[in-house]
This record gives structure tokens, C-alpha cells and sequence, in this order.
């Protein structure tokens, strides 16, 4: 009788075995994986403009699921009140401008009192990773949602993408830029998307609009940036990829600058 129920059970344990195998089932590790994007997304440049984008919105980019709760270093600041996703994005805590508490956002609603990054360039690849694997802090773990190549794409941002604006930005947000050539270069490659007002998108809502020449008014770091890199999960080409020199993206932006705003 034993013997019996001992054989039947080897059957159901192999017939089962059987089922999952055909039907491509695979066994799941109970730890902590990158997530796997369950829709089509603009394949990320594997350099550092694909960092760009990553430092950008990650999530986004990579069509993750958000992480539970606040990014764990989040508690140890109480200026910024935002939670959840916008928490676990790079640029709500080193900026725009990549300067942190010493740029733009060392004051208003966004900011932190955490460091930038414009000094990443002289640290070391290894030290590099060491802080986005939590190697350094645990607190500031993120390779349970990025992949090594991932996270050194994000290194290869941080030790060649990094570009201070000053020169090029303003304090007050005037922009030292040829705004007729930016016109010219805005025809040729951004208008298609964007229409010639620069309003054809808009990234806000309908009681909120924002328009091209909103972000670059309001916020041209975070133009500058976009413009440099594209747009998470967007098919929007990358002006440093295209060969443009910074002066090209100053343009851009002075140009963008006299388009509407609402």
C-alpha cells in the first residue's frame, strides 16, 4: 500500500513538472529582481546617454513597477515633501543641474539638503557602482531594480555626461544662447513632435499645462537635460548623440524661451 502511494506521488510530481515545462513556467527567486518591462520601450542607448535617461526617471524609462514606499534615504531630510516614485528618481536629489544642495534646488519645494553629483567625474568606476549597489550605503541600494549594465550605464553618465551650465544658464534663468540659430535647429528636429509653438505636447494637465516653452522657462536645467538625453520611455532623439556641442543646446533653449508657455 505505501509503496503504491509512494509511485503515485512520483507521477504527480513529474506530471507537473511536465505541465510547467510546457507551458514555459520557470521556478522564481524569492529575492529581490529587476523588474522586466511588460510593454515596448525605446531600446536605452547602453552608454551614458542611456544613463542620462536612467538618471532622469529610471522607472519610467525601464517600465518598472515603483518601489514600495520612500526611497529609504528619504527620511533623513523633511524639506522636500514629495513621496513615493518622485523619491526614487536621481534628479530629486542631486537636480538638474546636477549640483544638489549648492544648485537650483538649494531652495524651493524641492529641496533636499543631499549633495550633487558634479564631482562623480574624478571618482573611480568601482567607487562609482560601490554607491548605486549599496556597496557604500545599503540605504542606497538600487541594483534590486537596475542591472549591473544598467547601473554602469549610470556610472558612464556620471564620469562623461555630466555638463555644468553655468556659463550657459543664468541664476535668473536667462539662457547666453543664439536664440535664431536655436530656431533653426528647433525646425529641423524638434518641431516635427512638437509642432513650431512647441505646444502640440503636453506634459502637464489640463488645469496645469506644460509645453516646451513652459519647461524651458520655468526650468531650464531640466531642458537642458532632456535635450542632452531624451525622454524616458519617448522616442525623442538625443541632441549630445546627434553631435550637438553645448552652445547647439544653449541655442535650443534660448529659443525655446520665446515660445508660448500656456
Amino acid at each position: 500500500m505505501r509503496k503504491s502511494i509512494r509511485i503515485s506521488l512520483f507521477w504527480i510530481i513529474l506530471g507537473v513538472i511536465a505541465l510547467a515545462a510546457c507551458s514555459g513556467v520557470t521556478p522564481t527567486s524569492t529575492g529581490a529582481q529587476p523588474q522586466v518591462p511588460t510593454e515596448t520601450l525605446p531600446v536605452l542607448s547602453g552608454d551614458y546617454i542611456g544613463g542620462g535617461v536612467l538618471y532622469d526617471n529610471w522607472m519610467q524609462a525601464l517600465g518598472a513597477e515603483v518601489p514600495e514606499g520612500d526611497q529609504p534615504l528619504w527620511k533623513t531630510q523633511t524639506t522636500n515633501t514629495r513621496t513615493g516614485a518622485d523619491t526614487w528618481r536621481c534628479k530629486e536629489c542631486h537636480g538638474w543641474d546636477y549640483k544638489g544642495v549648492e544648485g537650483a534646488y538649494g531652495s524651493g519645494s524641492h529641496m533636499t539638503g543631499f549633495k550633487g553629483v558634479m564631482d562623480a567625474a574624478s571618482m573611480s568606476e568601482d567607487d562609482l557602482l560601490a554607491w548605486l549597489d549599496g556597496t557604500k550605503n545599503s540605504d542606497h541600494d538600487y541594483s534590486a531594480f537596475l542591472q549591473e549594465s544598467q547601473l554602469k550605464m549610470v556610472v558612464d553618465f556620471l564620469k562623461k555626461g555630466l555638463t555644468d551650465t553655468t556659463r550657459y544658464i543664468n541664476a535668473d534663468k536667462t539662457v547666453n544662447g543664439d536664440a535664431e540659430h536655436g530656431k533653426v535647429l528647433f525646425s529641423n528636429v524638434c518641431q516635427a513632435c512638437h509642432e513650431a509653438d512647441g505646444k502640440k505636447l503636453n506634459f502637464g494637465d489640463e488645469s496645469a499645462p506644460e509645453y516646451v516653452g513652459t519647461i524651458a522657462t520655468d526650468n531650464p536645467w531640466e531642458f537642458w537635460h532632456k535635450v542632452s538625453f531624451g525622454q524616458p520611455s519617448a522616442e525623442m532623439p538625443s541632441g549630445l548623440k546627434n553631435g550637438w556641442p553645448s552652445q547647439d543646446i544653449a541655442d535650443v533653449l534660448a529659443y525655446a524661451q520665446t515660445l508660448p508657455s500656456e
